[in-house]
């Protein structure tokens, strides 16, 4: 099966904590605990114990292997329920260059 990606996915087996944005771009009081299963330069994929909404935005703060914390906003593009759980698949919309570097470099050292 080719590869779509244009960011090669990395295992990261981390929990974080989601914060939702309305449509005015502040937070409301809604968060989720979610566990991390990959990330990559683009995106992030998790598991939740409930489904968030296709189309919806959340601050979050992830904790990469060197214990550093990326700030990012995702948006919600896939949910999948499995056995109860649900799989989400995410993008990043909010970034600076400076944690998306960090991403970066751990592929780099993933890769050796």
């Amino acid at each position: 099966m080719e590869e779509k990606r244009k960011h090669k996915r990395l295992d990261l087996d981390v929990k974080i904590q989601l914060e939702r944005l309305d449509e005015d771009g502040v937070t409301t009081l809604k968060y989720a605990n979610v566990d991390v299963t990959d990330i990559s330069r683009s995106g992030i994929g998790f598991w939740s114990q409930r489904p968030l909404e296709v189309g919806t935005y959340y601050d979050t703060k992830i904790q990469i292997w060197t214990k550093e914390v990326v700030d990012a906003v995702i948006e919600i593009v896939r949910v999948d329920e499995v056995d109860g759980k649900y799989r989400h698949g995410a993008t990043f919309i909010g970034m600076t260059d400076t944690d998306a570097l960090k991403i970066d470099i751990y592929q780099i050292f993933n890769d050796l």
